[in-house]
């Protein structure tokens, strides 16, 4: 499955990044949409494509892909994305930091959420076709600057108060580009069920069942004695759980 194939028409691009060969960086302004600029520009700029925001309090990026195989399991990219979002933080973080994923979308570090990721493609693509481009967007508060006192809300927090000082946006999404290669690397030569694994393993763990994702990007739990219950990807990334639909950031 190549997701990074490279197009040829591309637009002046941001190389201030230092990412993988295949990433061409283009950096908006902090009044900027990386999630929507992406797909508008997905077309012409074509796999590779990394768009980012340029602010110290939240690292916001997106990723233009090309898969080369239906959009019903095309879509599962969204968990080698989420994988490698939480790979990134990890490898940033203390060795006692919990890093952990809400299915299927939120990023939660210590317990607190800190942002998470989405995923776009062409409204008119049907499932059984393949997608011209998709797009993996992501957000991750780096710092506050709403002026409330830090663990006032303990069920949001932010990377600075988790004790990433050091890390900056443009790190963060650095690190993740890495990740994301690794992971489509993996998928490429052993399969989809190496992404399954590292991206199960965050969730939070339910005593008695297990979770695999299905070849359209489902979670399907599965239990001794319980049957199995199914949970549409489709329905979910409709609806990002983190997004404040007000602000349109993460929660804080």
């Amino acid at each position: 499955m190549a997701l990074m194939r490279r197009s040829p028409g591309r637009e002046a691009m941001d190389r201030e990044l230092t990412l993988p060969p295949v990433f061409n960086a283009v950096r908006l302004r902090e009044v900027g949409d990386a999630f929507a600029h992406a797909q508008t520009i997905a077309a012409k700029s074509g796999a590779g494509t990394l768009v980012h925001v340029g602010r110290f309090d939240l690292a916001e990026f997106a990723l233009v892909l090309e898969p080369e195989e239906p959009l019903r399991s095309a879509r599962r990219v969204f968990y080698a994305g989420m994988a490698a979002l939480a790979d990134a933080l990890a490898a940033h973080a203390a060795p006692e930091t919990a890093i952990g994923i809400e299915w299927p979308d939120a990023i939660y570090v210590n317990y607190g959420l800190v942002g998470g990721g989405r995923l776009a493609w062409p409204k008119r693509a049907g499932e059984e076709e393949i997608p011209p481009w998709m797009v993996f967007g992501a957000m991750i508060r780096m710092a506050s600057t709403s002026g409330v006192e830090a663990g006032a809300n303990p069920s949001n927090t932010t990377l600075e108060e988790e004790g990433f000082g050091e890390v900056s946006a443009d790190r963060l999404i650095e690190s993740f580009s890495r990740h994301f290669m690794v992971a489509v690397d993996a998928w490429q030569e052993s399969g989809f069920a190496v992404v399954m694994r590292d991206y199960v393993q965050r969730l939070p763990r339910e005593k008695g069942l297990r979770g695999d994702i299905d070849e359209n990007g489902d979670l399907v739990l599965r239990g001794a004695g319980v049957g199995s219950e199914c949970k549409s990807l489709v329905h979910a990334l409709a609806y990002p759980s983190w997004v404040n639909q007000k602000t349109k950031l993460p929660y804080a």
